[in-house]
């Protein structure tokens, strides 16, 4: 418990393990408080104030903020990211009036003399693209294909993300001004030194569109794709046939996306040929007759507890009825006149080593083969380093543009990068937040100041209540999904929460953007704070049991790591020392 606010205060901040967790400082406490107070309005803004993918991030981001809520502790954290989905749906760039977001992202009024220019419109790219125009910048951005979106476009299922609510989210940046040069590609329509000539400023958004290989028998056969080769060409539109028998090798998110578009396969190919608005029902007829031919199996050299793609990816692959084969590896691609007919795998003894680095072991004498008319290597991914030329930035040892991790310089001087060019495949999300450090620093560079985050206070709250007692027993709402056998369209799967639903799921949040403050003074150590506490979370010790240098008195502790917000102790205290306080740092709206 606190008095006045210590000297580093970026402890409250930290203190709200949803925001510490996310890359872009989003506080999702606070908008999903204001759901659970029906004002879904102010709860968009603050979703949307430090994310410009707010509606796309609703959808398929990977929620840091979900593994880090203190909610997770007691039962299931709070199903944040569909939260932001329900507010972004009434008031994102989606919804039938659109505009909101100008409220927090306004045009420049004036523009500024620095032009900078933008290789990439992928998630990093148009989040640097983004900040800029909001100072006033001239962006130009190039893309080498025909839509920008890059990964989001061109490596998230149509399933997973629709479109439409990722070409709103585009448009509203682009409408701040943002001159867009498509078909454009790095090292054959235009090259680094020209754009260092034609520009102040260059950041470096291209994204790892290429995919890895195995050094194995066969892996250069007819029927055998790179994953993310695999995921463009079908979101792009072109003709994949990967036949009856499908096995994906990888146990990442890539691999559970391609392993359910592969399952999809025969539905993008009705896409082509027909308008969607009138395939839907279609799609599910005939997905419907031909699930029981197709059999798509993944194999990883991970556990099921070991591999990296997210539990609920992992879970909706096992709900469309896609196979598992963990603890194998690739040992050779059988192959006849025609293609890829096997793929022959080794027992796996280990992944990682005592220190948990990757050192997988094998069993030589443990051998399978799945029959497979296509394999899919789903292994990893890497940039296209041709592409910068003899006098590209500096190459870091895992072949990724090497950068200043906080500002995302590199060691030319007017040059910045970032995103999975410079980091390596990651999350959307971290995407985001490469390229809003870049522009940051880009915009510093020219001798533009930063809006310093705002000084953080605690502003003592007058009411602090819930809106049910037993806001502690109420359990997670499920995400509403499409019934599993309607699942082999293009529709997407999630089709998010009631306002019923969501006002309950909110209202389990703890509020841990609030805090009990204590006032020494009034404090008498009556200890009633201690009985009433319904989790024994406070206690009174000695002193010097918390500083030894302060001994002979008696400390009041309460840990707030599990502390529910109940505000017992608060009015259950006589002298009124005690009080809930709101932090007011980081990614708090002006207005709130």
């Amino acid at each position: 418990m606190v008095g006045e606010p210590p000297g580093d205060l970026a402890y409250f901040d930290q203190n709200i393990p949803c925001l510490a967790a996310c890359p872009v400082h989003t506080n999702a406490g606070m908008y999903v408080a204001a759901i659970a107070d029906g004002d879904d309005e102010q709860a968009y803004l603050t979703a949307r104030m430090p994310n410009p993918f707010a509606s796309v991030c609703g959808r398929v981001c990977a929620a840091p903020c979900e593994a880090a809520c203190r909610r997770g502790q007691i039962d299931e954290p709070i199903a944040i990211r569909a939260l932001k989905r329900y507010v972004t749906e009434q008031f994102g760039p989606e919804a039938d009036d659109g505009e909101h977001w100008r409220q927090v992202a306004a045009p420049p009024p004036v523009d500024l003399p620095h032009s900078v220019g933008i290789v990439g419109g992928g998630p990093a790219g148009l989040a640097c693209a983004h900040d800029l125009r909001r100072w006033g910048y001239k962006v130009s951005l190039y893309e080498a294909t025909e839509k920008l979106g890059g990964a989001m476009w061109l490596g998230i299922p149509e399933y997973r993300l629709d479109r439409d609510v990722l070409a709103r989210d585009v448009g509203a940046i682009v409408d701040l001004g943002v001159d867009v040069h498509y078909e454009t590609k790095l090292g054959d329509d235009v090259t680094l030194d020209e754009l260092r000539d034609r520009h102040d400023a260059v950041f470096l958004g291209i994204g790892a569109t290429l995919g890895r290989g195995l050094d194995i028998e066969g892996a250069d056969a007819d029927g055998v794709f790179k994953a993310v080769e695999f995921l463009i060409n079908m979101n792009r539109g072109f003709e994949v046939e990967v036949g009856e028998r499908v096995v994906v090798v990888g146990g990442g998110d890539v691999a559970m996306d391609a392993a359910r578009t592969a399952l999809r396969a025969a539905d993008y190919d009705d896409k082509r040929e027909t308008d969607r608005s009138m395939t839907e029902a279609i799609d599910v007829a005939r997905s419907a007759a031909r699930a029981g031919a197709r059999e798509i199996t993944v194999v990883s050299l991970e556990a099921r507890d070991e591999m990296p793609a997210h539990d609920f990816e992992i879970e909706e692959a096992e709900h469309e009825g896609i196979s598992f084969a963990p603890r194998r590896g690739p040992a050779r691609i059988e192959v006849d006149d025609d293609g890829v007919i096997g793929l022959e795998t080794v027992g796996v003894t280990r992944v990682f080593d005592e220190d948990h680095r990757f050192s997988p072991e094998f069993d030589e004498s443990d051998r399978h083969t799945f029959p497979a008319d296509t394999v899919i290597l789903a292994i990893g991914q890497a940039i296209d380093i041709d592409s910068l030329g003899d006098n590209g930035p500096e190459i870091g040892p895992r072949r990724n543009i090497q950068v200043e991790d906080a500002t995302g310089e590199t060691d030319l001087a007017d040059v910045w990068a970032g995103g999975d060019a410079a980091k390596g495949p990651r999350s959307l999300i971290d995407a985001v937040a490469d390229g809003r450090r870049a522009a940051a620093s880009i915009h510093t560079s020219f001798g533009g100041e930063l809006e310093s985050e705002k000084a953080g206070r605690m502003v003592r709250l007058e009411q602090f209540h819930r809106l049910d007692d037993h806001y502690d027993r109420v359990t997670r709402v499920d995400v509403p999904t499409l019934e599993t056998g309607r699942r082999m369209g293009l529709a997407e799967v999630e089709t998010g929460f009631t306002p019923d639903q969501a006002r309950c799921e909110a209202s389990r949040c703890l509020r841990c953007f609030a805090n009990i403050m204590l006032d020494v003074e009034r404090c008498v150590l009556c200890a009633l704070c201690v009985d009433v506490c319904p989790l024994d979370l406070i206690s009174l010790v000695p002193s010097e049991e918390v500083d030894e240098h302060h001994g002979g008195g008696t400390a009041l502790l309460l840990d707030e790591t599990a502390c529910i917000r109940c505000g017992l102790c608060i009015e259950r205290c006589p002298p009124d020392a005690l009080s809930m306080g709101m932090w007011t740092g980081i990614g708090v709206p002006e207005w709130a």
